[in-house]
C-alpha cells in the first residue's frame, strides 16, 4: 500500500510538472483558439474551459500516465468542454456548429500537421491585437495580454507589478467588459488600424519586458518570466505576415538585453553594472538572435526608436570588454534618438555617453537642465549619475550627498544596496 501511495505521488508530481510546462507554452494558444470560435464576448468562458481541461489532465495523468501527445489531449478535452458549454449555456446555434466543425476538422488532421500550428499562431496574433486595442487603458492591455496569451495568473501579474490581486482582478474584469461593450472583433485589423494596433502591441510588449528587466522595487532585480514572455510575443509578431522592420528592431533590442540577464546579478543577488559584467556570462544564443533580427530590421527605410535603441545595444554586445566600447558611436546614436523622440530618460542616458567621450565636466553641464525636470524628481538614477560624475572629479563630499538623495527615492533592493556601496566608497 505504501508503494502504491508513493507511485501515486510520483505520478502526480510528474503530471503536475508537465501540465505546468504546457500551461506556459499552450494555454495562450488554447484560450485564443476557443475565443475565436466562441467570440470575444465569451473570453472568460474560454479561460474557464482551459482551466477545467488542465484540472482534468492532472487528475487523469496522475493515475493513467501522460499520453503520447499531451498537447493534443488537452486541446481535445478543451474542445469537448467548449462544446458542452455552448450547449448548456444555450449560446447561439452557430457557435455550436462552429465548435463541432472545428472538432471534426482537427480530428481529421494529423497532430504534427504544420497547418495546425500555423492556425494556432494566427489565433494568438488575433488575441494580441484584441488585447492591445488602443481604447483599452495601457495597464489593462498589459494585464490582459499576460493573462490570456501568456498564461499568467492573477497572483503572478500582481506580483510582477507590485499590485494587489484585487486590483489586477478588477482591471481584467473591466477590460473584458469593455471588449463586450465595444463589440471588439477577434480578427486581424487592416490598413491604418493595423498600423495603430501593431504600434500599441509593441508598446505593451516592451513595457512588459522592461518591467521584467528592471523591477521598480522589491527583492528581485530581474523577473525572467516577464522578459521571456515579452520576447516570445515580440517574435510572434515579428515572424508573422504582419511583422515590420520596427517589430524586428524591438525583438533585436530585447534579445540583446536579455542576453545580459544572467550577468546583471551576482550570486548574492547584487546588481552588477554593465562595465563590471563578465561578457563570458552573456547568453551567446540570445546575442546571435539579436544580431539576426537587427540585420533584418535594417532592411526597411523606417528608423524608429526601437532601431536606435537596438543599435546602441548592439554596440555594447560587440564590445569584448568595457574599455573596448565605442562610446562615440553610442553618443551619436543617442543624439539621433533625442532628435527622433526626446525624453528625460533618453537625455539622462545621453549624459552617461557624453561623459565617457568628453569627460565628467561635460556630463555635469549636460545634466543641469535635467535637475529641473519634474518627471525625474523621484527618479533615483538622476542623483546616482550626478554622484558618479562628481566622484570622478574628486568631489567626494558632494558625491556622497547625491547618493544619500538617491537612497530616498524608490528603487529595488539590489539597486539600493549598490547605492549604499557607492556611498560607503565616498565616505
Amino acid at each position: 500500500m505504501q508503494g502504491d501511495g508513493t507511485n501515486t505521488l510520483q505520478g502526480t508530481a510528474i503530471a503536475s510538472s508537465m501540465i505546468d510546462h504546457l500551461f506556459r507554452s499552450r494555454a495562450g494558444q488554447m484560450v485564443s483558439h476557443l475565443t475565436r470560435m466562441l467570440g470575444p464576448e465569451h473570453l472568460e468562458l474560454a479561460e474557464e474551459v482551459v482551466q477545467e481541461s488542465l484540472l482534468k489532465a492532472l487528475q487523469h495523468w496522475s493515475y493513467k500516465g501522460i499520453p503520447d501527445n499531451p498537447a493534443g489531449w488537452l486541446f481535445r478535452v478543451a474542445r469537448n468542454a467548449a462544446l458542452d458549454a455552448v450547449r448548456h449555456q444555450s449560446l447561439v446555434l452557430e457557435k455550436e456548429a462552429l465548435v463541432e466543425a472545428d472538432y471534426l476538422r482537427r480530428n481529421d488532421t494529423a497532430a504534427d500537421d504544420p497547418r495546425v500550428e500555423a492556425g494556432l499562431r494566427d489565433d494568438e496574433l488575433r488575441m494580441v491585437m484584441m488585447c492591445c486595442h488602443p481604447t483599452l487603458p495601457r495597464e489593462a492591455r498589459v494585464a490582459l495580454s499576460l493573462k490570456t496569451v501568456g498564461g499568467f495568473n492573477v497572483r503572478e501579474i500582481a506580483r510582477a507589478f507590485l499590485a494587489e490581486e484585487a486590483t489586477i482582478s478588477q482591471r481584467l474584469v473591466r477590460a473584458k467588459r469593455q471588449i463586450r461593450d465595444l463589440n471588439l472583433k477577434f480578427e486581424m485589423p487592416t490598413g491604418a488600424e493595423l498600423s495603430d494596433r501593431l504600434q500599441s502591441a509593441l508598446q505593451v510588449i516592451y513595457l512588459m519586458f522592461n518591467e521584467g528587466y528592471v523591477a521598480q522595487s522589491g527583492e528581485d532585480l530581474v523577473r525572467h518570466d516577464l522578459c521571456g514572455e515579452a520576447l516570445r510575443l515580440g517574435k510572434l509578431l515579428a515572424d508573422s505576415t504582419i511583422g515590420t522592420p520596427t517589430s524586428k528592431a524591438l525583438v533585436a533590442l530585447m534579445a540583446f538585453q536579455a542576453a545580459r540577464l544572467s550577468a546583471r546579478v551576482n550570486a548574492s543577488g547584487d546588481l552588477v553594472l554593465l562595465q563590471d559584467q563578465d561578457p563570458s556570462l552573456w547568453d551567446t544564443r540570445l546575442t546571435a538572435m539579436g544580431f539576426h533580427y537587427f540585420a533584418q530590421c535594417s532592411e526597411g527605410e523606417v528608423i524608429s526608436e526601437y532601431h536606435l535603441q537596438a543599435a546602441i545595444a548592439s554596440v555594447h554586445a560587440n564590445a569584448t570588454n568595457p574599455k573596448g566600447t565605442d562610446w562615440k558611436m553610442i553618443l551619436e546614436l543617442y543624439d539621433q534618438l533625442m532628435a527622433l523622440n526626446p525624453s528625460p530618460i533618453v537625455a539622462l542616458n545621453r549624459v552617461v555617453a557624453l561623459s565617457q567621450v568628453r569627460g565628467p565636466e561635460a556630463g555635469l553641464d549636460a545634466l543641469q537642465p535635467l535637475l529641473r525636470e519634474a518627471s525625474l524628481k523621484r527618479y533615483y538614477l538622476l542623483p546616482v549619475v550626478r554622484g558618479h560624475l562628481l566622484c570622478e572629479l574628486g568631489d567626494q563630499a558632494s558625491a556622497a550627498q547625491q547618493f544619500r538623495d538617491a537612497l530616498l527615492q524608490p528603487c529595488s533592493e539590489p539597486e539600493r544596496r549598490l547605492i549604499q556601496r557607492r556611498l560607503a566608497e565616498c565616505t
